[in-house]
């Protein structure tokens, strides 16, 4: 009997279809959470920890071209889009920090859960948006990159002055703000939609007129009845939220307005990765060109021909 197969997610309300593909829909995989965030499944999906992961698009995208700039093989690609809408990053300082806004930011330290993740990835796209990224500094941020791994110790940091600010999900952060813990101090919005499935090489397979294995299928149609029990069941996904993850129970119905989960998620628009990966391009996270459709182990027009 082959071994099940492995999900890396993020314990945050974004994984709440999933966990609904697993309680109700006999979700053909086993989750495994990460909540360091992306950039720490890449380097899962690299050792083999794991088979699949459901994370921001801007990290796997900043990943697979890093990886084609030196011509190598990342060891997986894009087959699914999870989440439609844009991600609202919250710029945040610690709660007695004199920082009051993203102009002071220039030249500060800025924490990150690890190189490479969304945290990491959107500091660059900040600083692109500043106007702090020259012709002459091109991939080098204009503040010290301090890696901190957890959302805890991000929060931790900024008061402690390991790290001057850093960036997280909006709702993820609000109830910290709410508390005092932290201080929000500006935020800002991904230019493409937030968050993409990404599976290991072995689960493609060129000869399927889909693209992938019949394993990774089973997954991909379990993940769209979580998405659809979701969307059936506002109520069951507001009380998930706030009894089982770190959200109030009004924290959970605001971000219900704001989200929009994939109807379909097999399958990437190219569209999307391309502007992904001219953003990054511009804001220096990716120094070289990089082909974008390479990047993609199932695109939407074929995830059409799936029966």
């Amino acid at each position: 009997m082959p071994e099940q197969l492995r999900i890396g997610f993020v314990p945050e309300h974004f994984s709440t279809p999933l966990h609904f593909a697993s309680t109700h829909h006999a979700l053909p995989a086993s989750l495994l959470p990460f909540p360091s965030g992306t950039g720490h499944m890449v380097q899962a999906l690299q050792a083999g920890e794991i088979d699949i992961g459901v994370g921001l698009t801007e990290g796997w995208v900043a990943a697979l071209g890093k990886a084609q700039s030196a011509q190598q093989d990342a060891g997986f690609k894009v087959v699914g889009t999870y989440v439609e809408t844009p991600l609202c990053w919250a710029i945040s300082t610690g709660a007695e920090r004199e920082i009051n806004g993203v102009e002071g930011l220039r030249g500060k330290k800025m924490g990150v859960s690890r190189v490479g993740s969304g945290s990491y990835v959107m500091g660059f796209v900040l600083a692109d948006q500043q106007g702090w990224l020259g012709s002459g500094n091109r991939g080098e941020a204009p503040f010290e990159v301090v890696p901190l791994n957890t959302f805890a110790q991000l929060r931790a940091g900024v008061n402690d002055g390991a790290a001057d600010f850093f960036m997280w999900e909006h709702f993820t952060s609000k109830r910290y703000y709410d508390n005092g813990e932290i201080r929000r101090i500006g935020e800002i919005y991904t230019p493409w939609s937030s968050w993409k499935i990404v599976a290991a090489d072995k689960l493609l397979s060129p000869s399927s007129p889909s693209k992938v294995t019949s394993e990774l299928a089973a997954v991909l149609e379990s993940i769209n009845k979580g998405v659809r029990h979701f969307e059936s069941n506002q109520e069951e996904a507001v009380e998930y939220i706030y009894t089982n993850l770190d959200y109030s129970e009004e924290d959970a119905r605001e971000w219900l307005k704001t989200v929009r989960f994939a109807q379909d998620v097999r399958g990437v628009d190219k569209s999307v990765l391309e502007k992904t990966v001219e953003v990054l391009g511009k804001a220096g996270v990716l120094e070289k060109e990089v082909t974008a459709g390479d990047m993609a182990g199932m695109l939407r027009s074929e995830a059409v021909k799936w029966i």
